[in-house]
């Protein structure tokens, strides 16, 4: 039996006494699962060459993080959301725009209609975003100020345009395209720290540089381009389970389950004391070590997003 945690505690300590009953009943053991080993982990169902140790970053609405997974059951964190993940922005920075009030995206999730807006935007650079965190020389992320930013140019917007209460300002299109985009060179950005750190430590060794990039928001093509981009730039494979293996699901938790099965690490027999958790981290912490390391990057530009030549004239930090 599998228990999938940290999550919703009721539901989670309902499922965790059914499981136990349904273990007992069948005289089957018991394999507790980390939610976020889960979708780390997916990508191997999908492709057999991956090998341990891999780098992943899990984007989805309720977390950010990037680490190294070493085992089936060791990780190490490198980095991880200080606030708003990219899904969880994507879906309120979608509702506040409006983009409901559109028929093309009235059926779309959040972040599927940001990303279809932005397609069909005519100048991305319209309005001005920030990159996160420029000065900090971790792998942390953060979009709370960058939401931000789209608020207050949403708001000016508005009273300019005198949009009306259910309207929609003119230059949706352009404002998803650059909210999109500096989401994207933010993750872009920690994650080529990521690779640089692991490097500069031998933790992952040359022949095995793979990057896997799950989670919900990791359905999004943009991103996934400009990820690419950096792991043609440094050497990596990229890896992005399909789209339905992406979003929480219980194959993921079934194949944490196999995994653990086959390596025998987290079978119990008894498990009358295992319980839910209300915060359960991924793995070791490498966060402070990864700042002491004060590696300082020169950004890999994401020339294949097809934006002005201007766009590129970035430094290093």
């Amino acid at each position: 039996m599998r228990l999938s945690f940290p999550g919703l505690p009721l539901s989670l300590k309902i499922g965790t006494m059914y499981g136990k009953h349904l273990c007992r009943l069948h005289k089957k053991p018991f394999i507790p699962i980390h939610h976020m080993e889960a979708h780390a982990l997916t990508a191997r169902m999908h492709d057999k060459s991956i090998q341990f140790p891999f780098l992943v970053l899990l984007i989805s609405g309720g977390h950010c993080l990037v680490a190294v997974a070493e085992k089936v059951d060791k990780f190490l964190l490198l980095g991880e959301g200080l606030d708003d993940a990219p899904g969880e922005a994507f879906d309120k920075m979608a509702r506040r725009m409006k983009l409901k009030n559109l028929p093309e995206y009235s059926e779309l999730c959040g972040g599927r209609a940001i990303e279809l807006a932005a397609t069909k935007a005519n100048n991305p650079l319209q309005y001005k975003f920030t990159i996160p965190l420029l000065q900090y020389k971790d792998c942390n992320f953060s979009l709370s100020g960058v939401k931000n930013q789209l608020l207050l140019q949403l708001v000016k917007e508005e009273q300019e345009q005198k949009v009306p209460a259910d309207g929609v300002i003119p230059g949706v299109n352009n404002m998803c395209a650059g909210f999109q985009l500096v989401v994207t060179r933010h993750l872009c950005h920690r994650v080529q720290r990521a690779m640089e750190y692991v490097t500069r430590k031998g933790i992952i060794p040359p022949d095995k540089q793979t990057l896997v990039v799950s989670g919900g928001a990791a359905c999004n093509n943009f991103i996934a381009t400009g990820l690419q981009i950096v792991c043609d730039e440094l050497g990596y494979k990229m890896v992005r389970p399909p789209p339905k293996l992406c979003t929480d699901n219980g194959v993921m938790i079934a194949w944490n389950g196999v995994e653990r099965w086959k390596e025998n690490i987290g079978v119990l027999e008894d498990f009358e004391d295992v319980d839910i958790e209300k915060s359960s981290p991924l793995g070791e912490s490498l966060i402070e070590d990864v700042t002491k390391e004060n590696i300082s990057c020169k950004w890999v530009r994401l020339r294949k997003l097809n934006l002005p030549q201007s766009e590129w004239n970035e430094k290093s930090d």
